[in-house]
């Protein structure tokens, strides 16, 4: 049985994706306060900017996810949807 993705969801897909984008900002919060802590100066600026990665990411994450939805359903609507095949599972 084939399936297929015909329209996405902008709002509430790049509210996911922002949310998911924070949680991989995280990684670079790890990595600024060290750098912060023992680093020089212009390594503190560097480590500051790491700190905010979470928010940055979150941000762009949603802007480019709701830009890709928006081009993904026009194109979807003129070319189809990504295609799935599905099986039932007893």
């Amino acid at each position: 049985m084939k399936k297929q993705v015909i329209r996405i969801s902008i709002l509430q897909s790049s509210k996911i994706m922002a949310a998911l984008y924070v949680l991989m900002g995280f990684i670079y919060t790890l990595i600024g306060i060290p750098m912060i802590l023992f680093g020089g100066d212009q390594l503190r600026v560097i480590g500051i900017v790491y700190l905010l990665m979470p928010i940055i990411m979150g941000v762009f994450g949603f802007i480019f996810f709701a830009l890709f939805a928006f081009i993904y359903n026009l194109l979807a609507s003129w070319l189809g949807g990504f295609e799935f095949e599905l099986k039932d599972i007893e």
